[in-house]
């Protein structure tokens, strides 16, 4: 048994018999940063140490340590595929789908039949594999970002509708007569009770939305694109064998995707402290 395997089960136990102590104690913000940091910290060294012991070609399965190298040389590329991918593909298209659905739920709830019509159809095309359609649109769109932002729509248009149309219809109906009793109109009713009643479940949707639509975006590039964005250095990388590369662009993605979903709920508890999920 080689040194890095004997460093390997060394450092695991280490860590797991810290984090075993650490998790006995009463709950803090220090405790609840430590945990999850010397976890990963410990993972990564672990990784480390199996690709040294094992002798793991690079190919199949580069180390950490080369995966910074990578990061850190290939910064500007690695933000114009950002550029590319993320702010121009994704967050348009969530935005513009988000928007778009919120809007039409609220027409929704405001005529029935719009709610018979469109409902059914919505909870169906949510279960569509909707980036197998990446092709369509390419063809539609262009190779360009305008493909994969129409893609990022049709992803997260149905998802946010159907949480936003649930979430304004369970009102708690006592509340709802009492609006009807001040003689209030449907728009005050909507301002005042219906929308801060369902932010709840439109942050639901928001935050399931923040994965679909990074998800959407990186895999439409698969389908045809410019020589630029994530999706596209990814499968061109792959191609060449350079794997440290293509980590490097996962690496991006995951950060990009945690402080997109951190920055949502951080609104959230502020909008919605009212709501039982957020007490402590």
């Amino acid at each position: 048994m080689n040194n890095f395997l004997i460093s390997f089960f060394v450092i695991w136990i280490l860590g797991w018999w810290l984090n075993s102590i650490l998790s006995r104690r009463e709950s803090s913000t220090l405790i609840k940063f430590f945990v999850p940091t010397i976890f990963g910290v410990v993972f990564l060294i672990m990784w480390e140490l199996l690709v040294l012991a094992l002798s793991i070609n690079p190919i199949l399965l580069p180390p950490p340590s080369a995966i910074g190298v990578k990061f850190i040389a290939e910064i500007p590329t690695l933000w114009i595929d950002f550029t590319q991918t993320l702010i121009k593909g994704a967050l348009s298209g969530y935005l513009l789908g988000c928007g778009s659905a919120f809007i039409v739920a609220i027409l929704i709830d405001r005529f029935d039949f719009l709610k018979r019509g469109l409902l059914p159809l919505g909870n169906f095309v949510s279960a569509l594999p909707i980036v197998g359609m990446a092709p369509i649109f390419v063809m539609w769109f262009g190779f360009d970002w305008e493909s994969k932002c129409a893609v990022v729509v049709a992803m997260v248009f149905f998802p946010m509708l159907v949480n936003t149309v649930q979430g304004l219809s369970l009102i708690d109906h006592s509340r709802q007569d009492l609006m009807h009793t001040y003689s209030a109109s449907y728009l005050q009713t909507l301002l005042k009770l219906r929308l801060p009643s369902a932010l709840p479940f439109i942050f639901n949707g928001l935050k399931i939305c923040s994965t679909l639509a990074l998800i959407g975006a990186i895999v439409a590039e698969f389908f045809g694109s410019p020589i630029k964005g994530m999706g596209f250095r990814i499968s061109s990388e792959v191609g060449r064998f350079a794997l440290d590369m293509v980590w490097a662009e996962i690496l991006v993605a995951a950060m990009a995707g945690c402080l997109f979903y951190g920055l949502i709920v951080i609104i959230e508890r502020q909008l919605t402290f009212w709501h039982p999920s957020q007490q402590k």
